[in-house]
């Protein structure tokens, strides 16, 4: 019996953004160049598949500093670690590497600039992300306030005095914008990052959704469930007019049933799921389906981050 058609709108870009592809380089070479284990300060990225990937060449992988060996390298993962990470891996004269994506860090920046300044910040982001408990870090206590939604931002109540904002790199674009329209209505004398903070990842994969979401019966997101950027894919496909959005991690998790009825599927992958996963999908769906793909670009993408000088162990310049 011949297999039923299946159109598949994949969106573009999709996957590995310049951040995630530096912060898995930075661990690759380091195995490398000093031999495993090399150990990693917190997931490097949020994808199971990268992280099994990366423990075959070498890499263990540990929730604090205390689990590493005082002669071994660490690596701190993309999201961003608060500054007392560093300081106490100096303390211990360990080597360790830094692989915090360099739009996190310019938001890092940013928020120290404006606490110098005497500003409160309302850092719009989920508690308990790395991203944010990252940037918090950057601060001394009592100094910044989260603000995870528009409830909130309507009824965040700042100390007096001069206020900035800065956000998590990987939120959703519209309810964002949300958020900070909300809050420039109640302190409009707010000041604002000189550049946008979301990153322009996850800026593009989601305008890359908006364009296919109202075409598509199904969508599908592949990436994890604790990864922001993918997260907030599903949620946009499903605003954007695709009657149903899931997320997979990997080919084998999905049951292309769900696609029975379904004339047209969207896919895409969060920043930190390699196109591989991608073509796991796709396989998938050949299972039951004869497929046809149609890819729409809503940009393209040519930023490369530079990964910084590794240092031999023992030296006390840190690799950064």
């Amino acid at each position: 019996m011949a297999k039923p058609p299946l159109h598949v709108l994949l969106a573009g870009p999709r996957g590995f953004c310049a951040g995630v592809d530096r912060a898995i380089k930075i661990v690759e070479q380091a195995i490398q160049k000093f031999g495993p284990p090399v150990y990693v300060r917190h997931e490097i990225v949020h994808n199971k598949f990268v992280v099994e990937n990366l423990e075959a060449q070498g890499a263990v992988f540990v929730e604090e500093l205390d689990e590493v060996p005082l002669d071994a390298p660490v690596v701190f993962s993309a999201h961003g670690v608060p500054k007392s990470v560093p300081a106490e891996a100096r303390r211990r004269n360990m080597l360790y590497l830094d692989a915090t994506c360099p739009l996190v860090s310019k938001v890092h920046r940013e928020a120290e600039r404006h606490q110098g300044a005497g500003r409160h910040i309302l850092l719009i982001g989920h508690e308990g992300h790395p991203e944010v408990i990252g940037t918090m870090g950057q601060l001394p206590e009592g100094t910044a306030t989260i603000v995870e939604t528009v409830e909130d931002a309507e009824t965040v109540q700042p100390p007096p005095g001069p206020l900035a904002f800065t956000t998590q790199t990987t939120l959703s674009v519209d309810d964002t914008a949300e958020i900070v329209a909300t809050l420039q209505r109640r302190f409009p004398h707010l000041v604002g990052p000189g550049k946008e903070d979301i990153c322009y990842a996850t800026t593009n994969r989601q305008a890359a959704v908006k364009a296919i979401a109202g075409r598509a019966g199904l969508f599908v997101v592949v990436g994890a469930p604790n990864s922001s950027n993918s997260v907030r894919l599903r949620e946009v496909a499903e605003r954007a007019g695709c009657p149903r959005a899931i997320m997979v991690q990997r080919g084998a998790e999905l049951d292309p049933a769900q696609a029975d009825g379904v004339a047209v599927v969207g896919l895409t992958a969060g920043a930190s799921a390699p196109e591989v996963l991608v073509d796991e999908v796709l396989n998938r769906l050949r299972e039951r389906f004869t497929v046809t793909t149609e890819e729409v670009v809503v940009a393209v993408e040519d930023i490369i981050f530079r990964v910084p000088p590794m240092h031999r162990p023992g030296s006390t310049k840190e690799a950064r």
